[in-house]
């Protein structure tokens, strides 16, 4: 049995009460009793016998989306600039400028920033845009028929049309001059609205959740109003506000490509199956009709002869097995002859409508990066698992990547790579220390010791991991630092690469080389783990592959900043196109599309009904 005995000694500690545990073999832990007298800090006077409770730290969290809000503006400020004595005279004698009274009855729906952008426009170039007469003029017609159109690129022509009223204004021709100075004011409305949407997307994706982290654009709507006043090339100038980059394009491709497509038979396999070589199974015969649909002519001549054979069979035999693999191999799955979850999926495609609204998910996406993602980076798709190096617009590198758990999202985000580390320390992220090491330490309080970690305090002093008073830690009233050093067993492996980000997301080496042979690699914490770490270390450097290695063969915890910083996208595609342009399609790993989907809806409820 356990026994705690208590005794004061003012000698030793000033009448402070300590305590020290006596184990039923009477083996007394005198290191710990040491430490406590004479370290004190962060432990407690019963570190020893304390369990913490069941805590946990959760990650982020998916919201309820708001989306931006719509409101009814009137123009009086701009009615008082253009009465204002300080216009010069010339100005203030357009036709536009004299019917600014009639300012007074313009009502539009539409958003601050675009009500705010149009007033200082007109206020310093008070001249109609889209009017010439008593009607509508050629730049308008020409705006008007690219905002019918904008499904081309994943946006939707309701949120860009003029009120009824005004459209049939709009249509007539001999309108008097009230309904043309509304006209005016809400094309140039409808036309803001559209730059706000094509440059930076509909949705604000940090409201989405909180593994989301962006810096949402900002659309100089004064100078988009300029331009359309000045263009000869109305249609070209407003098509041009759309991302300015290769995937944007091959992405329109596709979507037109898929309205245009003729539908055809489906087939459908059981979603649940796993056939496994030597296996039994009726959905057979729906898999071997579906590589006859799905597979290439150099496949079907390859086995030509156990498809002749086949007559609808429920045995999976070594022929048919080796037919699987073949197709398997085409597609860029593990070879293993199991028909699963991932085999299916490439067996059955997507449904057409499913695939146009992923590739609208990815356009929306897109906007929410760089107009254009320069002509040197690292982008990352989660979906995919895949970590790509872009140099002079070419994909030099494709590696396979490991990313978050479910449970241990990767969040999205746009930040610079600074820094290569060889022979790093890992340090333990909180979240890990409470979640997964407590459990353990509560069993075995010198598991950390055991292990060859480094536990600290906040002023770097080494403490042993039995005499640390976890559930202060637990519930953050204490700090320490958990690290682990560099060495064959290190989580991180040999290098890793950083971008400091507040969310502590890195790429880097593991010596769990295993799981890259998976084609569904969700098994880190929020890391990249990366299956050629120190191919993309030698990239991002500028260096060769073998100065990677002889660096890390110094067996020294050293740093290297790059010469120049490179833009890396942590990224969530579920359609993306590959270096040829096609696009390929991806599970929907975190649910992600759901919650943008829905964030979507909500926008477009928001608008109509403001409508």
């Amino acid at each position: 049995m356990v026994m705690i005995l208590r005794s004061a000694s003012a000698a030793l500690v000033g009448g402070l009460a300590f305590a020290f545990v006596i184990s039923s073999t009477g083996a007394v832990w005198a290191q710990g009793l040491f430490d406590f007298l004479f370290n004190p800090y962060p432990y407690s006077s019963r570190s020893y016998d304390r369990v913490p409770p069941n805590i946990k730290i959760k990650g982020p969290r998916y919201y309820t989306y708001s989306p931006d809000r719509v409101v009814t503006v009137s123009f009086r400020d701009l009615v008082e600039a253009l009465s204002a004595d300080t216009l010069e005279p010339a100005l203030r004698e357009t036709r536009f400028a004299r019917a600014r009274e009639l300012l007074h009855a313009v009502k539009v729906r539409t958003f601050r920033p675009v009500a705010k952008a149009i007033s200082a426009h007109y206020a310093k170039h008070p001249k109609f845009i889209w009017i010439e007469g008593d009607a509508i003029n050629k730049k308008a017609r020409a705006a008007l028929a690219v905002l019918e159109a904008v499904d081309k690129f994943g946006l939707s022509p309701n949120d860009y049309q003029l009120n009824p009223r005004t459209k049939l204004a709009a249509t007539g021709g001999g309108t008097e001059l009230k309904a043309l100075v509304q006209i005016e004011v809400e094309l140039s409305a409808k036309v803001l609205t559209y730059a706000l949407d094509a440059k930076r997307g509909r949705i604000d994706p940090n409201r989405i959740s909180g593994y989301h982290d962006f810096i949402r654009k900002d659309v100089d709507l004064v100078s988009v109003m300029r331009s359309l006043s000045e263009s000869d090339d109305t249609s070209g100038y407003i098509t041009r506000l759309n991302p300015d980059n290769a995937h944007f394009k091959a992405l329109v491709q596709e979507l037109a490509r898929l309205r245009a497509e003729v539908k055809r038979e489906q087939i459908t396999i059981a979603p649940d199956i796993l056939l496994r070589p030597g296996g039994v199974s009726s959905e057979l015969v729906r898999i071997v009709a579906a590589i006859r649909q799905r597979g290439t002519e150099k496949l079907k001549k390859q086995h030509s002869a156990i498809l002749a054979q086949y007559a609808g069979g429920e045995d999976y035999s070594p022929e048919l097995v080796a037919l699987v693999r073949g197709f398997q191999r085409e597609n860029g799955l593990q070879a293993d002859g199991i028909v699963g979850r991932n085999t299916i999926r490439a067996l059955v495609p997507m449904r057409r409508q499913e695939k146009i609204a992923r590739v609208e998910l990815a356009m929306e996406r897109l906007r929410w990066l760089p107009q254009k993602l320069g002509s040197r980076y690292v982008f990352i798709n989660q979906p995919s698992f895949v970590a790509t190096y872009v140099n002079g617009g070419e994909e030099l590198l494709t590696i396979r990547a490991i990313v978050g758990k479910k449970s241990n999202q990767t969040s999205v985000f746009v930040d610079k790579i600074e820094t290569v580390e060889y022979s790093p320390y890992w340090g333990v992220p909180l979240s890990i220390i409470v979640n997964e090491m407590l459990p353990r330490l509560s069993r075995d309080p010198s598991y950390l010791d055991r292990l060859g970690y480094e536990v600290t305090t906040p002023s770097g002093r080494h403490v042993p991991s039995y005499s640390v008073n976890w559930y202060a830690v637990a519930t953050k009233r204490t700090a320490i630092n958990v690290r682990q050093p560099p060495g064959p067993s290190n989580a991180l492996g040999a290098v890793k690469i950083l971008f400091p980000n507040k969310h502590a997301i890195y790429m880097h080496d593991t010596p769990n080389k295993d799981l890259f042979e998976r084609d569904r690699r969700a098994f880190s914490h929020g890391c990249i783990r990366l299956a050629k770490p120190r191919a993309m270390a030698a990239a991002v450097l500028g260096r060769t592959t073998s100065y990677v290695d002889r660096r890390i063969a110094e067996g020294q915890n050293n740093r290297e900043d790059l010469s120049e910083s490179i833009p890396i996208y942590v990224s969530y595609f579920t359609a993306w196109p590959d270096p040829k342009g096609q696009v390929q399609y991806f599970e929907d790993l975190y649910d992600r599309d759901v919650y943008l989907i829905r964030a979507i809806e909500r926008t477009e409820a928001a608008r109509q009904a403001a409508g």
